[in-house]
Parts: C-alpha cells; sequence; structure tokens
C-alpha cells in the first residue's frame, strides 16, 4: 500500500517536472514568435509514461546484476524529450512555424493540468499526514 503511494508520487513529480518543461518551451515559442525560421518546441511526455506503466508488456527478470533488464522500473527513467518541431506545415513566408494561438492554448492548458497534478500531489500528502498522525 505505502509503496504504491510513493510510486504514483513519483508519476506525479515526473509529470510536474513535464509540465514545467512544456511552460518554458511555449513561453520560449512565443519568445521568438517573430524569428525566421525558428521551429517550435514540443515536449514529449506522457507516451513515455504510459508506456513504461503499461503491464501487457512482456515481464523479464535479471538472475545476474550484469544482466540487461527490459524492464522499466523506476518512474524517474521516463524520458522528457524537448524536440523541434521540424512540420512543413508553416503559414508564414519566413519559415517560422509558431502559431500564436496554439501556443496560448497550450499555455492555458498545461496550466490545468500542472494545477491538477498540484492537487493530487497534495492529496497524497495529505494521506501520508493522516497516517501518520494517526499512528501517534
Amino acid at each position: 500500500m505505502i509503496s504504491s503511494v510513493f510510486q504514483d508520487m513519483k508519476v506525479l513529480e515526473r509529470a510536474l517536472d513535464a509540465s514545467v518543461l512544456r511552460n518554458q518551451a511555449a513561453s520560449n515559442n512565443l519568445a521568438n514568435v517573430d524569428t525566421p525560421n525558428y521551429k517550435r518546441q514540443v515536449v514529449k511526455f506522457e507516451s513515455f509514461l504510459a508506456q513504461a506503466l503499461d503491464t501487457r508488456k512482456l515481464k523479464t527478470y535479471t538472475t545476474h546484476k550484469k544482466h540487461v533488464s527490459t524492464r522499466q522500473n523506476n518512474v524517474n527513467d521516463v524520458s522528457i524529450k524537448i524536440s523541434r518541431d521540424n512540420a512543413e506545415n508553416h503559414m508564414r513566408v519566413d519559415g517560422n512555424n509558431v502559431d500564436i494561438d496554439a501556443e496560448m492554448t497550450l499555455l492555458s492548458k498545461n496550466n490545468i493540468y500542472y494545477n491538477a497534478l498540484i492537487g493530487q500531489l497534495s492529496k497524497k500528502l495529505d494521506v501520508i499526514q493522516n497516517t501518520i498522525t494517526q499512528v501517534k
């Protein structure tokens, strides 16, 4: 039980890290909206997290410390990747593919996502605090 609470907190922590990076990427995109040939930054995290948490995968075990494991047991190892969106769907002549409206929408959506994650983390911490105070 307690290990699942801490595992959930690790997932929330990594999701918060991704949300902060997504906010920085969107801010960079907005700051460079008038820079010729600038390609917007995108943050990829949720698909990597889904792969790491997928319980339907083939589970392998190692019998020696030098064996290579295919399992991703540690949520801290889930990647958060920032990459350039090199899609050729830019609407501008200068080669910049930043859409102000899309970036502002992304920032708003990310703000809601961040606040929801903080709320979930707060609830997990309340559970731990209540458990400690009841044990006393």
